[in-house]
């Protein structure tokens, strides 16, 4: 409603196939998106959308390697590590190359801390029951379980580790 009253209309669509003629708009954000995408081909499509409706001049900003964001060293990133997902959708050499075949060039990049989301053995076990690392972990039959009771073994249960530090890429179209 805050936005209709700001901008005047809200579209909801499928981020490869916009609602928008070719060269229609002058900046495409995608922030935390890709990594969600586990379709084949999906990166590359929402990557070559967001050049085709970019005007000349335009910029596509985008979350590039969100998941890896999280891995900041500590002992929950070592039991994490072995169901780790083994392509990650949105790695930043995958994205550059789908923007480069959308005819987008790498313009600038951008870090930023993700303050309060450092994970404590007790957050990440929840998250685990959640379902909430899809993107990040693979984990087959009881493997969620083995998890769940290998962070628990950790010492600090409460302690927060680490905030992950976010990556943006920026885009412009020739």
């Amino acid at each position: 409603a805050v936005a209709r009253q700001r901008v005047g209309s809200v579209v909801l669509a499928d981020a490869r196939r916009l609602p928008l003629p070719d060269a229609a708009v002058d900046a495409v954000t995608a922030v935390w998106l890709l990594h969600l995408l586990r379709e084949a081909g999906a990166v590359r499509a929402v990557v070559a959308e967001a050049a085709r409706v970019l005007r000349p001049g335009g910029v596509f900003v985008t979350t590039v390697d969100k998941d890896a964001a999280h891995d900041v060293g500590s002992d929950i990133d070592e039991v994490f590590a072995p169901w780790s997902a083994p392509a990650p959708a949105d790695r930043t050499d995958l994205v550059v190359a789908h923007a480069a075949e959308g005819g987008l060039d790498v313009a600038g990049e951008a870090f930023f801390t993700g303050h309060g989301q450092g994970r404590s053995p007790v957050s990440a076990a929840r998250g685990v029951r959640r379902g909430y690392y899809a993107s990040r972990l693979v984990l087959p039959g009881n493997a969620a379980d083995e998890l769940v009771r290998n962070l628990a073994a950790l010492p600090d249960q409460d302690r927060r580790r680490a905030d992950p530090e976010y990556r943006l890429l920026a885009f412009r179209r020739g």
